[in-house]
């Protein structure tokens, strides 16, 4: 059963999920935000799909208060996530207490900023040869990943120095960190590996039948998805590795796949524009009210029912927005 959020004009490039229900606004659920090459990142209800406003001028914290964007005019924006208002500008992972956050880029830097004090200089570290593509807060805040072309690295968020570095002989696509566990989801090519986020020591391999862009572990481990450049999304059993099915829905390659807080639900991002929300458990009630329409299973959907599901669904859940805030 799919779900389609339009509103984006150009490619969606990444997407964050929130981790818990919203504390302060507990009818919103939990937030879904979206980026996207037209410059204008869009927040969404988590279950539903539905638009709650756009951010003009992405990662959310902990408790849902604020956002954070950043964009390739060389700037980093924070966002109240309800209202829309710009709390401040800085020249993207925020930890779990909100106090800092990092910011990373083509200029090879790491940088730290301490939101309690917004005039304090960054802090930096140094080390990648390549623009840095991704950067996740691990270890209870202690540690610090960070991936470049072909290389990973550990940082100690108190030293601020590399404690470790792991190459890879191809370019790393994304990276997910798993804080049960302590376990890193690398990606890169057709490979998708499981690592220790302490050693960087190799744990489980996974190989796909076409490049795979991201992926994502389920909160109870039990498989993990995909997402490709041959626009489907895989799943795979995480204990056997098996390869269990795979769905169609987008018409263009998925950049980014993330779970929601429980699990109920699958978030795509692609290269066509749209947002796609993915069912977990096939029959469960969740999001709009869909009980009119006869529920599908994917392994006996063929792909031009779904495109035909995604065209009906695009029409209701999220239309085209205006340039307002949120």
């Amino acid at each position: 059963t799919l779900l389609t959020c339009s509103g984006h004009m150009r490619p969606v490039v990444d997407l964050a999920l929130s981790g818990t229900i919203h504390r302060t606004q507990p009818h919103y659920g939990y937030f879904l935000i979206s980026a996207c090459k037209d410059n204008k990142p869009m927040l969404h209800q988590g279950d539903t799909g539905d638009w709650i406003g756009t951010f003009l001028g992405a990662p959310l914290n902990k408790d849902d208060t604020k956002a954070a964007t950043a964009a390739a005019d060389f700037r980093a924006k924070v966002w109240e996530a309800v209202s829309g208002d710009e709390l401040m500008t800085l020249t993207v992972d925020f930890t779990q207490d909100s106090h800092y956050w990092l910011t990373m880029g083509q200029d090879k830097l790491l940088r730290m900023y301490d939101l309690n004090k917004p005039e304090a200089e960054p802090k930096e570290m140094s080390g990648h040869t390549p623009g840095i593509q991704k950067t996740l807060w691990c270890s209870e805040d202690k540690q610090i990943l960070s991936a470049d072309d072909k290389t990973v690295r550990r940082w100690d968020h108190a030293t601020m120095t590399e404690v470790k570095s792991l190459n890879f002989n191809m370019s790393v696509s994304s990276m997910e960190y798993i804080p049960e566990g302590e376990i890193s989801v690398v990606t890169y090519v057709r490979s998708i590996v499981f690592h220790t986020a302490v050693s960087l020591d190799p744990l489980k391999p996974f190989e796909a039948p076409a490049t795979i862009n991201s992926s994502s572990l389920h909160p109870e481990k039990e498989f993990l998805v995909a997402g490709s450049e041959d626009f489907k999304l895989y799943k795979y059993d995480h204990n056997s590795r098996e390869e269990l099915e795979s769905y169609k829905g987008h018409f263009g390659p998925i950049h980014y796949v993330r779970f929601s807080p429980v699990g109920e639900l699958c978030a795509c991002g692609s290269e066509d524009g749209t947002l796609r929300l993915w069912q977990t458990l096939v029959g469960k009630p969740y999001g709009l009210e869909i009980s009119a329409k006869p529920k599908i299973g994917f392994p006996e959907t063929t792909e031009e029912e779904l495109e035909d599901i995604a065209s009906e669904n695009s029409d209701c859940i999220c239309s085209s927005t205006p340039d307002v805030k949120a």
